[in-house]
């Protein structure tokens, strides 16, 4: 009999309401983004410049996710970065000497007095005082070897060491540079994205391309500029032992050593130990303040390992300088005076209120382990973003509008209801793209327009099997009920195939293939939703009213 149960009528009809409510907010885009920033920043503690107003420009009861709009509707900034992944290979060694000095020393009555040789960016070079016990010592130090960290490198160690003469030279073993490469990206990656999510930009586009390269494409930023002004400092915070203070850069600071300029007293450099006592790696916090005389500062936090080694050196170097250096600039120079235990401090300097927060946001999202290196810049502007709009709009009115029409003129009232299906489907697409805050781009457009003349194919498939139930001089509800009853396995069928291939486009593609296959893949399930479910129930609906004795299909 052709029926349906109240409580599926019902849940029909809310699956409907809801979809529809949740695609509202998109209708009236401009408002609802403003009433969601508003409220952000009210909830991040800031006030004034009107937020109270703005945030009230929509109801809280209300649905207020939208669809984000990406670079190419929205514009934006689109930056293609390279990761200098050499830099590590230095880090890496001079960050080896300090142990490979305090092993070496400790059998200094064997091997004799040990120094530090020039060389390489990416090898470490010791000499040795007594030539006879070379292969002694490079056995010690072959023991600070470690296993490489990665798939492709178990068994093998993260250094090599071989003798010259009366030298030792430690280097990356090979396995050890891939696995540094990767994680070099890897992390490279993940701070880029930290860093401008901390500014609150919406769906960002980060994804690597390639060994060593980054794609970023941020949506609704104002120019390229900028977005290399959020993740382009490299915020690395170090933490070294001071040797000297004067006015010349141009002297040796000695092997192990470095010469770094201040950044508040122009013409002063600093001599410090090259390798840090405490880095920015091991920092858990960091905030914007002021300082005991009302100047901006940043306050910063140690983790427990980071805290261990910041009291150590303190409680052991009272009343010597320390210096603290952001991406080698000294910031401040601040004599020891007591023991700090707690693992956490202050930065002081001529900064103003906004750079304390761009440098408290820098630290917190952590350093760069590398520079980036920017490729390929370009600024998309919103006028080019609009135009894409209108044209996507045209088409979808257009192919919306021609689809109307035929469905009408081909299936009469029955065409009437897939319309209003039709339009149902759309509007959930749109409901279910804000609620997984999915970005719409150019291509997702395109899906969304191959879904709305996709989406009368089910009820092409069920009209058409009732024309031929009726031809067979079954009554109207038999022929109705067999319809819908034996075109769903051809409709199912159609729809699995291709949302199947929707989804290996998400697995596999990436950018604008991946927004194209989100909007097919909701499309297909809105589609068969509304042409199993809510066209059926119109039919019923108009047939337990109308009770006729024919019908045209």
């Amino acid at each position: 009999m052709l029926q349906i149960d109240g409580w599926k009528r019902v849940l029909i009809l809310l699956t409907c309401v809801v979809g529809l409510l949740l695609a509202l907010p998109n209708a009236f885009y401009p408002r609802v983004e403003a009433h969601n920033d508003a409220v952000a920043d009210l909830e991040a503690g800031m006030s004034g410049n009107g937020l109270e107003e703005l945030a009230e420009g929509w109801p809280n009861w209300m649905p207020s996710s939208l669809v984000n709009l990406g670079l190419d509707l929205r514009g934006g900034a689109h930056l293609l970065a390279e990761v200098q992944v050499s830099d590590v290979y230095k880090a890496r060694m001079t960050a080896t000497w300090p142990e490979v000095r305090d092993l070496l020393r400790e059998e200094r009555a064997t091997i004799g007095t040990i120094r530090l040789q020039p060389g390489p960016d990416d090898e470490l070079r010791v000499k040795i005082s007594k030539p006879e016990a070379i292969q002694e010592a490079a056995s010690l130090v072959r023991g600070l070897a470690r296993p490489v960290v990665s798939l492709t490198g178990a068994g093998a160690t993260d250094i090599q060491v071989s003798t010259e003469g009366d030298t030792i030279v430690v280097r990356l073993s090979e396995a050890e540079r891939l696995a540094t490469d990767q994680r070099t990206v890897q992390q490279a990656l993940e701070i880029v994205r930290r860093r401008i999510d901390e500014v609150g930009t919406r769906e960002p586009t980060i994804q690597r391309q390639g060994t060593d390269r980054i794609l970023i494409q941020v949506p609704g930023i104002g120019s390229a500029s900028e977005l290399k002004d959020i993740i382009g400092t490299t915020a690395q915070l170090t933490f070294h032992p001071v040797l000297g203070r004067g006015a010349n850069a141009d002297g040796s600071a000695g092997i192990g050593n470095q010469i770094l300029p201040s950044l508040d007293e122009e013409g002063v450099f600093y001599t410090v130990e090259s390798a840090p006592v405490v880095t920015g790696e091991e920092l858990v916090d960091a905030q914007p303040t002021f300082d005991q005389n009302g100047r901006p500062a940043v306050n910063f936090r140690f983790n427990p390992t980071g805290a261990r080694k910041f009291g150590d050196y303190t409680a052991e170097n009272i009343g010597s300088p320390f210096a603290i250096v952001l991406d080698g600039e000294v910031v401040s120079a601040p004599t020891i005076q007591s023991h700090i235990p707690g693992g956490s401090g202050i930065i002081t300097g001529r900064f103003s209120v906004e750079e304390t927060t761009n440098l408290a946001v820098l630290l917190r999202a952590g350093a760069l382990p590398a520079e980036l290196t920017f490729l390929e810049e370009r600024t998309i502007g919103p006028e080019l973003g609009q135009d894409s709009i209108e044209a996507g709009r045209i088409a979808c009115i257009v192919a919306f509008v021609g689809i109307l029409v035929f469905m009408f003129l081909s299936y009469g009232t029955f065409g009437l209801f897939a319309n209003i299906a039709l339009i149902i489907n759309v509007g959930m697409i749109f409901g279910l793209l804000s609620v997984i805050g999915a970005t719409l781009t150019l291509p997702g457009i395109a899906g969304i327009v191959l879904t709305i003349g996709m989406a009368v194919d089910a009820n092409v498939l069920v009209f058409e099997r009732i024309r031929e139930e009726l031809k067979t001089s079954k009554g109207p509800a038999r022929a109705i009920d067999l319809g819908y009853e034996k075109a769903l396995s051809a409709i199912l069928d159609a729809n699995i195939t291709t949302f199947i291939t929707a989804v290996i486009l998400f697995a596999v593609g990436s950018g604008p293939v991946r927004g194209f296959a989100i909007t097919l893949g909701l499309g297909i399930m809105t589609s068969v939703f509304t042409a199993i479910f809510v066209t059926r129930l119109m039919v019923v609906i108009w047939f337990e009213r109308r009770r006729p004795k024919t019908i045209e299909v």
